[in-house]
């Protein structure tokens, strides 16, 4: 499955990168799946997507929690939580 990801704010500046195309094995069929997985990259992956670190995630521009299907062509996001001021 090909899938489009996104990365915003500080999520961006720590991985240096905003956006990759990324095609996923067959075992990855959730976002959380996804999360895990490039958590296997390791270094700054591994920290900036770490299991209990606030982290925002969205799947074709909709809220998106662990367990949410994933599909073909479809766009996921990362990013910080928004505080209001």
């Amino acid at each position: 499955m090909r899938i489009q990801l996104r990365f915003f704010a500080s999520i961006r500046e720590a991985l240096n990168l905003s956006q990759e195309t990324l095609e996923l094995p067959a075992s990855i069929a959730t976002v959380g799946e996804l999360r895990n997985f490039l958590r296997e990259r390791g270094a700054v992956w591994a920290e900036v997507l770490a299991e209990g670190r606030s982290l925002r995630m969205a799947f074709n521009q909709e809220l998106a929690n662990p367990d949410t299907a994933l599909s073909e062509g479809g766009e996921v996001a990362f990013f910080p939580p928004v505080t209001g001021g």
